[in-house]
Parts: C-alpha cells; sequence; structure tokens
C-alpha cells in the first residue's frame, strides 16, 4: 500500500547518496545502503558506543553490500571497532549481513527471540522443494499454473541473501533498556509485519528507529505464509499502531527503514490505520460476490500486482479477508478443486 502523508514533517531536506553515511544527530549515523529491489535503498543506523559503533540493521548479504560496509569501516569510522550488532526483524535486508559483521567483528547479535528462530527456520529451507502444503495454500488463493511453478522455483530464495547467524545471539524484548554510549534506548516490540519487530526508542533524544514498523510513505506489507495458514497478523498490525500511538510522543523523531526521517508520528499511525480500514471496507462490498484471493488486489493495491510483488500481495490479500473472516464480517462460501472462495457476511 502506497498513501504520501502530506501531516508528517521531514527533518532533513536531504537523503544520503547509496553507501554514504552522514550525521544525524551526534553520535548517530544515518547510512543507505542498496537493494536490488523495488525500493532500491535500505536505511541503517550507526550508534557511537564508547569507543566503536553499533549497527542497527544490516542491509542484505550481497558482494555490492559488503562493499559499502568495507568502505565505511575504514573511511567513515576509520577502523574503529563495531561493539554489536542489533536487528529489528528478520527480512533479508534487515538480517543479511548481520551474522558476517558478527564473525568479522566477533560481536554479539542482538535480535528478539521470534524473529532470530524464524529467520534460521527459513534459512534452513535453501534447497530443498517446495512442500505440499506450501503448494497448497497459494493453489488455495487462486494461483494459475503459471504462477504455482513460478513459486516452486522461488521456494527457499530467502537464504540466498542471508548469512548464516551466529548459534547464540542476545534476546531483545518489549520494555528492556539498553545503554548505547551516553544514552538508554528501550525495546518496543511491535507485530504483523513480522513476528516481533523491534523498535529503539531513546526518550532523552526524542529519536525511534522504526525499522518497517513505522515508514513515512508506504504500509509494511502485512501477510499470511503458509506456515501458519490460519493466521491473523492484521490484527496484531492494528494493536502493534494503536499502542505505539499511545506510548510515542508526536514530536519524536522517527528514523524509517525506507525514506527519510521524520516527525508527526501519531497523524502517520493515524494515516497508516485509516489505509488499512478502508481497504478493509472496499473488501467487504466487493465480496458480496464471492472472491478468490488473488481476485481482491483491486481494492487494496494501487500499484500492479507482476511476478515480483505477487507472493507479497497474496498474503496481505488473504491477512485481510483473514481478518474479516475473525471479525465474523467474511466467510468462506465455497472451496472448489482447492480453491477458497470469499464472501461477506
Amino acid at each position: 500500500m502506497n498513501s504520501p502523508d502530506d501531516s508528517i514533517r521531514y527533518e532533513y531536506d536531504f537523503q544520503p547518496e547509496i553507501g554514504e553515511a552522514v550525521d544525524v544527530l551526534a553520535g548517530l549515523k544515518w547510512l543507505r545502503l542498496p537493494l536490488p529491489f523495488l525500493l532500491g535503498h535500505i536505511n541503517v543506523w550507526l550508534l557511537r558506543d564508547g569507543d566503536g559503533w553499533v549497527i542497527v540493521d544490516t542491509g542484505i548479504f550481497t558482494a555490492a553490500t559488503r562493499e559499502v560496509w568495507a568502505n565505511v569501516f575504514s573511511q567513515t569510522l576509520d577502523n574503529a571497532p563495531i561493539t554489536r550488532v542489533f536487528v529489528t526483524h528478520m527480512h533479508p535486508d534487515h538480517v543479511g549481513c548481520a551474522g558476517w559483521l558478527c564473525e568479522r567483528f566477533g560481536v554479539e547479535l542482538f535480535m528478539s527471540r521470534d524473529e532470530y528462530l524464524l529467520c534460521r527456520l527459513l534459512v534452513s529451507d535453501t534447497g530443498v522443494p517446495a512442500p505440499e502444503e506450501g503448494q497448497n495454500f497459494y493453489r488455495s488463493a487462486g494461483f494459475s499454473a503459471d504462477q504455482m511453478v513460478r513459486y516452486v522455483e522461488l521456494f527457499g530464495s530467502f537464504g540466498k541473501l542471508v548469512a548464516p547467524l551466529p548459534q547464540s545471539y542476545h534476546r531483545l524484548v518489549e520494555g528492556l533498556t539498553l545503554d548505547i554510549g551516553a544514552y538508554e534506548w528501550q525495546v518496543i516490540s511491535g507485530h504483523g509485519h513480522s513476528p516481533e519487530h523491534a523498535c529503539l526508542y531513546c526518550p532523552e533524544q526524542n529519536v525511534l528507529i522504526s525499522g518497517d514498523q513505522i515508514l513515512p510513505t508506504i504500509s509494511s506489507n502485512v501477510s499470511v505464509f503458509p506456515t501458519e495458514p490460519a493466521a491473523n497478523p492484521l490484527a496484531g498490525w492494528f494493536e502493534s499502531l494503536h499502542r505505539l500511538k499511545d506510548v510515542l510522543p508526536d514530536d519524536v523523531l522517527v528514523l524509517p527503514a525506507h525514506g527519510k526521517p521524520f516527525r508527526g508520528v501519531k497523524s502517520r499511525l493515524d494515516a497508516l490505520i485509516g489505509e488499512h480500514e478502508t481497504g478493509l471496507e472496499k473488501l467487504r462490498e466487493l465480496c458480496r460476490q464471492p472472491q478468490r484471493a488473488v481476485d481482491v488486489f483491486p481494492v487494496l493495491f494501487k500499484s500492479k500486482i507482476t511476478d515480483s510483488n505477487l507472493i507479497m500481495a497474496t498474503g496481505e490479500a488473504i491477512a485481510h479477508l483473514h481478518y474479516l473472516c475473525y471479525e465474523g464480517k467474511l466467510e468462506v462460501a465455497k472451496v472448489e478443486d482447492g480453491v477458497r472462495w470469499y464472501r461477506t457476511r
């Protein structure tokens, strides 16, 4: 979903070039790493920690990303040590280089339990054939024969972008307070986009490293996947957004994983909630006639759905359908040849 919010206020009239690290605050650097995806970049953050630096999020594990990191270490950081590696959640653009960085510097990985364990599980799928459960899941959504072939071909690709994680980690959990350099940072957990997303909040500096939990111009993907086919992640997403609205001051400086730092978080959270609520209302109207998951894309997404974003779009469509089913506003009207048809109650 993409819906720019005019009520937010961007803090800076610049953004770093890919591979460039710039100072945002004293002891806090903003680095952009390359992504071979539509977004083109991920923001990662460097926090001064005594004589060294803490890394928050790491980019995907590619030669291009590792080359950027090498330049940052030797030039921007003048070979100062890395003291710890933090990961907000387990998606490859955030966790990809974490294992490599931890091994290179001999430091500990900080990550929530659900994110760490699921990441290791998904990496273990590399090179494994697509399971029958996964094929049944996407077939039930209405995938064509060609789309099923594409799913089978892509299965297990997650681990190709993620370096092996360390065999142990330091657990991030809601409410945990950590000393990083001269400041205390609090962990605020979120759900829906990923199982146990960890944001980092520094009240003294009034700064939130939001990962993908709060983005300025797009709504993060909220999906159901074959590993938990009856999941209701949109309920967790709504709960997290409402809780963040309650606990964060409106003038907090939000440092997102994509886009530019901004203020006006309460308005942005309202907009994110509103986008999904609008989509749900459109979905109820559409489903007055039975629909498959792949039929509902036009009322949920402005972007064209292609092979490159089909899995994410399908997962998010099912998340919205499930939410309405759990709310008693939708039902599975019929199942024909393994395909589910949803209808408004």
